[in-house]
């Protein structure tokens, strides 16, 4: 059994310029918190590498709508990061309304260099739109 204690803090800047990064569809230099091999697991994808990580987003946000994240809350656990938190989903087509599902992210950070992250798991609802 391991435990770990988790600390409630504000979110680390790290963690907002990757949002910010998805938000303004800019898909830069948010990204280099992950580490060149890191693994995303964000609900059924299996990504592998920084640079998959950022293209499968890429092309998942360009699907016909805007994000934007917000934090509900940021607990730190050393090696293990959880951010609770809601996307605004804005849809292009003015028919769909605007939906704001939860998101659990877990980012399990590496062990050679504690500030980037080794592995993202993932999970943002709605389970249909």
């Amino acid at each position: 059994m391991t435990t770990m204690t988790f600390t409630r803090k504000d979110p680390p800047q790290w963690l907002l310029d990757f949002w910010k990064e998805i938000d303004d569809k800019t898909f830069g230099k948010g990204f280099d918190c992950f580490a060149h091999d890191a693994v995303c697991n964000l609900g059924v994808a299996d990504w592998h590498g920084r640079d998959a990580i950022r293209e499968n987003l890429r092309q998942f946000i360009d699907r016909g709508f805007t994000a934007h994240h917000d934090v509900v809350e940021y607990w730190d656990g050393g090696s293990l990061k959880v951010f609770h938190g809601k996307v605004r989903m804005t849809f292009d087509d003015p028919a769909l309304p605007v939906v704001r599902p939860a998101m659990a992210h877990f980012f399990y950070m590496d062990e050679k260099d504690p500030a980037k992250v080794r592995r993202w798991l993932g999970s943002v609802g709605p389970i249909e739109f």
